[in-house]
């Protein structure tokens, strides 16, 4: 239910101006705002110069009309640049704060280097290491200090009296 059957529109903001606001109407996708979808838009307008902020939302008509907004990405045909605004959050009257547009400034590359690599190693380390928090593991870190164990257990108790004998068999390093 991240999706919306709802007509979604934009109004993009530059340093020369704005375009006003803009229905979204032809996605290259047959089907637009489908949740986990990345949906391709066109829209002409005159050259805004820099973005800065985007105004984004739907009208709210429409059965299932919530939406979940991860990102929006405008590329510029002019500069080849690519400006990334994140929202990740909910356009639903009945979700998150109510609202149905939301303002998004400019998420600037030079601020946040790397950001996307950043993220994507996240993702993939989480993916790797999520097993351990599993329900009814119990998780066991040395302390190289103490030279003993610090045990988080299911019930979310803490042993950190720092035993020196590893009680359940599994150790996860932290440095």
């Amino acid at each position: 239910n991240a999706g919306t059957e709802a007509d979604v529109y934009i109004s993009v903001y530059g340093e020369k101006g704005d375009t006003g606001s803009r229905q979204l109407l032809r996605s290259q996708k047959p089907k637009k705002f489908l949740k986990g979808q990345t949906d391709i838009f066109a829209v002409e307008a005159v050259h805004l110069g820099h973005l800065y902020k985007i105004v984004i939302g739907h009208n709210g008509l429409g059965s299932g009309n919530g939406w979940f907004l991860d990102k929006v990405v405008i590329k510029d045909p002019i500069t080849d640049l690519d400006y990334t605004f994140l929202c990740h959050r909910w356009l639903d009257q009945g979700q998150d704060d109510g609202k149905i547009a939301r303002e998004l400034t400019v998420t600037d590359a030079s601020t946040f280097p790397g950001r996307q690599e950043l993220e994507l190693k996240r993702e993939e380390t989480w993916a790797a290491e999520k097993w351990k928090f599993q329900k009814g593991n119990t998780l066991q870190f040395y302390n190289r200090l103490t030279r003993g164990f610090i045990c988080l257990s299911p019930d979310s108790g803490v042993d950190a009296l720092g035993d020196k004998k590893n009680k359940y068999g599994k150790v996860f390093f932290m440095w």
